[in-house]
C-alpha cells in the first residue's frame, strides 16, 4: 500500500543578492515561519537558490513535496546591464529613423557643468547593426505607406549573414497599430529561425520613440540569459519539489510565472528591491505607519523607496545603468553603499566609499579567503559594531585581518584606525542619506514626515546616524531584517500591466474611443490572468491614465474608476489630475481655461490575488531586558565603550534597550548609539528613537 500524498502547504520566497541568498518559508496551515541565508554563488546563481530551498526545508523538517509555491527575486537582468555583458544586437526601425538611438534625448548627466568634457556612452546597438524598412503609420495608426517586405527580408538576411541572433524591432507609431511590426516578426522567424526577437508593440505600447526603442532592445538583450537562468532553476527545482509553481518577482510589485517571465524578461528589472519595498510596507503598515521610507542595505548597494498610504510609489521613468526603461516599476533609487562597498583613496587624496564592491567573492578582508581592500563591513567589525562572525557563527570574521587592511588605508590618509573606520561609515551614511533625500526632498516631500524602515543584512547598521543626518523621528527595524525582501516575495500578487497611448485633449475626448481602448486592455489583462490559472471571479482589474497640461513633456498618472467611462467619470479623472499635479509640483491650472488638459496613456493592471502571510503578535515576557543580555564587548561610537550585547530573539514586546548597545540576530545587527533607545513592539519590531524625544 503506497503512502498517502503529502499536503502542500509551504510557500517559499528566495531573494538572491550580491553577497547572500535570503530565504523565507511560511507554513500556510500553522502560520509558522522559517528564515535562513546562504552565500550567493555569482558563477551559478541557481546553485545558491537551490541550496537555500534545501536549507529552509531542512529547518522545517519537511521535503519538497510539502511546497505549494516558490517566488524568486533575481538581479540577473539588472547585473547583465550594469556590467555591460551584452551580446551583439540587431535593430530594425522605420526608414529615416536610423539615428534615433544616437540622437536620444540630447541630455547630459547632472554635474556636467563641473567638467570640460562629457563622452556619450556607447549606444546599445552600433550604427552598423541598424537596418531600416520602408513603411509608415501616422499618429493614429493609419497606414501612410505600406510595409515593404523586400526591405524586411534584406534586413533579416543581413543579420543572418552577420551572425546576429538577437534583434529588436521598433517602428514609428506601432503603439497605435502593430500590423507592420507583426509582419516584420514573421519575416524574421522565416529568415532567421531560432533568433531572439522583441517587438515594441509587445514590450511597451507607448509613444516616445527613443525610450520605446531602448526598452525593446533591452528586453531582447536580456532574454537569452534570463531565459536560460529561469529554465535552469525550473528544471533543477523539479528535482526537489516536482510540479511546484515557480514565480518570479517583477519590477511593478507583482509576480509572474516562470513560463511567462521568459517572454517578458525586462519586467524583472529591480525585482529584488521591489520585493523589499513591498515587504517593508506590509510590516510597517501593521505596526501603524503608512508614510515610510524603506532602506534596503545589502552587500553591494542600498535601495531606497517611498511608501505612502501603505503602497510603494510607482514610476515609468526608471533606468538601469545608462538605459532608460519605461516599464512600470516601484520607484527605487539605488546607491553603491553596501556592506561590501570598497573604501579607496582618490587621486586627489580624498577617502571614497563604493560603488565598487567586494561582493560575495572574494568579499571583505575579514571574510575567510576575503579580498585585500577594506570595506564597510571591515570598518564595522573593527569598531565592534558587528560580532566577529556572520549568520550565527556560520561565517567567522577575522578582526586582525580587517584591522591590518584599515591601518594600511589609514597610513595613506594620515588617520588613526578609529578615524579611518568611522570616516568610512560616515561617507557610507551620507551616501544613503542623499539617496533618501532624492526620493523625498527632491520630489517635494518632507523627509521628517516619514518613518524610516531599515532592513537587509547591512540596512540597520547606520540607522541611528541616518536619523541624525535627516532629522527622522524614528526607525523601524523588522524581525529578521536580512530576510525582508524574501518575505516580501510572499506578500505580492500576480500582476500584469497593459498600456496604450491614446493622446487627446480632455475637452475633445472621444469617450467611445477611450472605452474601446480600455476594453481592449482589459481583455488583454484577463487573457493573461486566465493563462496564469486565475478564475474570472478571482481576477481584479485596476485602471489608470497618464495626463498632462498641453505643452508639458511629462505626465502624471491618476486612477480611473471601475464604472462606466462617461463624461462625469472623465471629469473626475481630470480633477484628480489637477490635485495630483498640485501635490507633486505645488501648483495646477484647474481654474485657468487657457491651459488645456491632455490625456496621453491609458493603462490597465490585471491582478491575480495570492494569500498573504499573517504577521504574528508576540506576548510580553517577565524578567526585563536582562534575559536577552549575551555579554559585553568594547564598541567604538564617539569613543571606546564597554557595550552590552543582546540576543534579539530573547527580547519581548515592551522591552526597551538603551544605547549604547548592540542587538544581534541570525542575519543582521542593530547598533544602538548613545542617546538612542530601541523599543520592542507587539510584532517584535525594534523602534529606534532618541531618548530625549517627547
Amino acid at each position: 500500500m503506497s503512502a498517502p500524498p503529502v499536503a502542500r502547504r509551504i510557500r517559499i520566497g528566495i531573494d538572491t543578492g550580491g553577497t547572500f541568498t535570503d530565504v523565507v518559508a511560511v507554513d500556510e496551515e500553522t502560520g509558522r515561519t522559517a528564515t535562513t541565508k546562504t552565500p550567493s554563488t555569482p558563477a551559478d546563481p541557481a546553485e545558491g537558490f537551490l541550496a537555500g530551498v534545501s536549507k529552509v526545508l531542512g529547518l522545517l523538517g519537511l521535503t519538497g513535496e510539502s511546497v505549494t509555491a516558490v517566488s524568486h527575486g533575481t538581479t540577473v537582468a539588472t547585473n547583465q546591464l550594469l556590467e555591460g555583458r551584452l551580446d551583439r544586437i540587431g535593430f530594425v526601425t522605420t526608414e529615416g529613423y536610423e539615428s534615433v538611438l544616437e540622437i536620444a534625448r540630447q541630455s547630459v548627466p547632472d554635474g556636467y557643468g563641473n567638467s570640460y568634457f562629457w563622452v556619450k556612452p556607447p549606444r546599445i546597438v552600433p550604427a552598423d547593426l541598424v537596418r531600416t524598412v520602408r513603411g509608415r503609420l501616422d499618429v493614429g495608426g493609419a497606414e501612410v505607406r505600406p510595409f515593404d517586405r523586400d526591405d524586411a527580408v534584406a534586413a533579416a538576411r543581413f543579420f543572418r549573414d552577420a551572425g546576429i541572433t538577437t534583434v529588436g524591432v521598433c517602428f514609428l507609431h506601432s503603439y497605435a497599430d502593430d500590423a507592420h511590426e507583426r509582419a516584420m516578426l514573421e519575416v524574421l522567424r522565416e529568415e532567421l529561425p531560432g533568433a531572439v526577437v522583441s517587438i515594441s508593440s509587445q514590450v511597451l505600447r507607448e509613444y516616445r520613440e527613443y525610450e520605446r526603442s531602448v526598452t525593446t532592445l533591452v528586453d531582447a538583450a536580456v532574454k537569452p540569459r534570463v531565459g536560460a537562468y529561469v529554465s535552469a532553476i525550473r528544471e533543477r527545482l523539479e528535482g526537489i519539489a516536482p510540479g511546484v509553481p515557480f514565480y518570479v518577482m517583477k519590477s511593478n510589485g507583482g509576480v509572474l510565472s516562470a513560463e511567462e517571465v521568459v517572454h517578458q524578461p525586462i519586467t524583472t528589472m529591480l525585482s529584488g528591491p521591489a520585493a523589499g519595498a513591498l515587504g517593508a510596507a506590509l510590516v510597517a503598515g501593521a505596526a501603524g505607519f503608512d508614510r515610510v521610507l524603506t532602506c534596503d542595505g545589502g552587500g553591494t548597494s542600498t535601495d531606497v523607496a517611498v511608501v505612502v498610504d501603505g503602497e510603494p510609489t510607482l514610476t515609468t521613468e526608471g533606468s538601469v545603468g545608462a538605459y532608460p526603461s519605461k516599464i512600470p516599476m516601484i520607484d527605487v533609487v539605488t546607491v553603491g553603499a553596501g556592506g561590501g562597498s570598497i573604501a579607496w583613496l582618490s587621486p586627489e587624496g580624498a577617502l571614497k566609499v563604493g560603488p565598487q564592491s567586494a561582493g560575495a567573492d572574494p568579499g571583505p578582508i575579514c571574510y575567510p579567503d576575503g579580498g585585500d581592500r577594506p570595506t564597510v563591513t571591515d570598518a564595522h567589525v573593527v569598531l565592534g559594531r558587528i560580532p566577529p562572525h556572520l549568520l550565527g557563527g556560520e561565517i567567522p570574521l577575522s578582526v586582525p585581518a580587517a584591522r591590518a587592511g584599515l591601518e594600511r588605508l589609514g597610513a595613506e590618509l594620515g588617520l588613526s584606525l578609529e578615524r579611518t573606520a568611522t570616516g568610512i561609515l560616515e561617507i557610507s551614511a551620507w551616501n544613503q542619506a542623499n539617496a533618501l533625500r532624492q526620493v523625498t526632498v527632491a520630489r517635494g516631500l518632507d523627509v521628517r514626515d516619514f518613518t524610516l524602515t531599515t532592513f537587509g543584512g547591512s540596512g540597520s547598521l547606520l540607522a541611528c546616524r541616518l536619523m541624525d543626518l535627516l532629522g527622522l523621528p524614528r526607525t523601524l527595524v523588522p524581525v529578521d531584517p536580512g530576510n525582508v525582501s524574501a518575505f516580501g516575495l510572499l506578500t505580492v500578487d500576480v500582476r500584469n500591466d497593459h498600456v496604450r497611448t491614446a493622446i487627446a485633449r480632455h475637452a475633445e475626448l472621444d469617450l467611445a474611443r477611450v472605452r474601446a481602448v480600455v476594453a481592449g486592455l482589459e481583455a488583454d489583462a484577463r487573457r493573461a490572468l486566465d493563462g496564469e490559472g486565475f478564475a474570472r471571479g478571482e481576477q481584479r482589474l485596476q485602471r489608470s491614465a497618464d495626463l498632462r497640461y498641453v505643452g508639458q513633456a511629462f505626465e502624471v498618472r491618476v486612477p480611473v474608476g471601475g464604472g462606466e467611462l462617461d463624461g462625469a467619470a472623465a471629469e473626475e479623472v481630470a480633477q484628480a489630475f489637477h490635485a495630483a499635479h498640485r501635490q507633486l509640483y505645488g501648483y495646477d491650472f484647474a481654474t485657468d481655461p487657457r491651459q488645456a488638459v491632455e490625456w496621453v496613456n491609458l493603462r490597465v493592471s490585471g491582478i491575480g490575488p495570492i494569500r498573504r502571510p499573517d504577521l504574528v503578535r508576540l506576548s510580553p515576557a517577565a524578567g526585563g531586558t536582562d534575559r536577552a543580555v549575551t555579554g559585553s564587548r568594547r564598541v567604538f561610537f564617539d569613543e571606546w565603550r564597554d557595550t552590552p550585547t543582546y540576543a534579539r530573539s530573547r527580547l519581548a514586546p515592551g522591552d526597551v534597550v538603551a544605547g549604547p548597545a548592540v542587538v544581534a540576530e541570525f542575519g543582521a545587527t542593530v547598533p544602538v548609539h548613545p542617546g538612542f533607545a530601541a523599543t520592542v513592539d507587539t510584532y517584535g519590531n525594534l523602534l529606534l528613537t532618541r531618548e530625549d524625544a517627547s
